[in-house]
């Protein structure tokens, strides 16, 4: 027997409930195990003391442990649709995929090595909450497709997901070289015509006086958050933000029992220089207004990257997907603040109707009130 298969049992006989027998799962809000039978509800053990949460050397990662990571190895299906691998209740037998509502081709006995996340942020809200967020959000969209409407009401379409994600620390030095401007007005004549004459009038213009400028300035970046899951709209997921990472406990396959999770589709270091690229905005920021003055120009830029750390953590979403002409959109739920973020369809019909009816309506009006004057 696979060491696989030793270790898939002895999590499934942490999970089993003692009173009936059936798989235990984690409830939302909590930090239980339940049984959905029998109600049975087992805590889930938590160190005495809290550890203070440890942030990964990037550097020395990199050039000693990126291959020797602890790993985990779990029970995945990939779609074929959209490519996202994700893992799989393997009492399950036929599935659509949470990402893009293709049907799923599960394979048994299909298998993916991971490295371990550090840490995971549980479910904070339930599926009924999520749900009751999710269609309040439905129900402000204009010109939504009626059968969208319906499809919000089903609350099974929401699927638990903890998504993979790297957060970085770094503290930066920027040499940079530019210019700052300083603004002026001086007086213009131009001329005009006013009741058919030419006139001439004067007015204000601002002018821009440039000075060269040149400096170093230093940021510090505290847990920025970079998506490890390409399969979703990264604007969407980004708008999801902020999240109580403080809040982030040490990884314990518990707290998954009941949900899925993807796996990372992005490494550590292509995570890092993404960071790095998330980085630039606050830092151009910080040399602009170093520089001073009404304007700024930035003509050049040398950062230092300074003891870069990460961690590797799951958070999770409840996750949609929804077909419409052949379109996939997608809705996420921050399962910890209730936030709803998503792409919408529109009715064409419906934008159809409301323009007839605009005009029918102008038309109405024109008639009533048009011809009076």
């Amino acid at each position: 027997m696979s060491d696989f298969t030793e270790a898939t049992k002895a999590v499934s006989n942490e999970l089993a409930c003692s009173g009936c027998g059936a798989i235990l799962k984690f409830k939302p809000g909590t930090l239980n195990l339940v049984c959905e039978y029998c109600g049975a509800q087992n805590p889930i053990t938590q160190p005495d003391v809290k550890n203070e949460i440890e942030e990964i050397g990037l550097d020395d990662f990199l050039a000693r442990n990126f291959n020797n990571e602890e790993k985990i190895e779990v029970a995945t299906v990939k779609c074929e649709s959209c490519g996202a691998t994700s893992t799989l209740d393997p009492r399950i037998s036929s599935d659509k995929c949470p990402f893009c509502a293709a049907t799923l081709v599960v394979k048994s006995g299909t298998t993916s090595t991971l490295h371990k996340p550090q840490y995971v942020l549980p479910f904070g809200i339930d599926i009924q909450k999520a749900s009751a967020n999710f269609k309040s959000w439905m129900n402000r969209l204009w010109f939504a497709p009626n059968d969208l409407k319906k499809y919000a009401d089903s609350a099974d379409k929401l699927n638990g997901m903890y998504l993979p994600f790297w957060t970085f620390d770094c503290n930066t030095s920027s040499s940079y070289t530019g210019q700052r401007g300083e603004d002026y007005y001086v007086n213009e004549s131009y001329t005009t015509t006013e009741n058919g004459k030419t006139v001439t009038r004067t007015r204000q213009v601002i002018k821009t006086r440039w000075y060269p400028a040149s400096g170093n300035v230093s940021n510090s970046f505290d847990d920025l958050l970079i998506e490890a899951t390409r399969s979703l709209n990264k604007g969407k997921l980004r708008a999801l933000e902020p999240w109580d990472l403080k809040n982030l406990l040490a990884y314990n396959d518990k707290f998954l029992s009941g949900f899925r999770t993807e796996t990372y589709a992005v490494d550590v270091k292509q995570g890092y220089t993404e960071a790095k690229q998330r980085m630039e905005p606050e830092i151009r920021s910080t040399i602009c207004r170093d520089i001073g003055g009404d304007r700024q120009m930035i003509h050049y830029v040398n950062t230092t990257y300074r003891n870069p750390t990460f961690k590797h953590i799951l958070l999770p979403v409840w996750i949609s997907a929804y077909r419409y002409n052949n379109k996939v959109y997608q809705f996420l739920v921050n399962a910890r603040t209730g936030e709803v973020q998503g792409e919408r369809p529109y009715s064409a019909v419906k934008i159809a109707l409301a323009v007839i009816g605009g005009l029918l309506l102008a038309i109405v009006l024109y008639s009533l009130f048009g011809k009076s004057q």
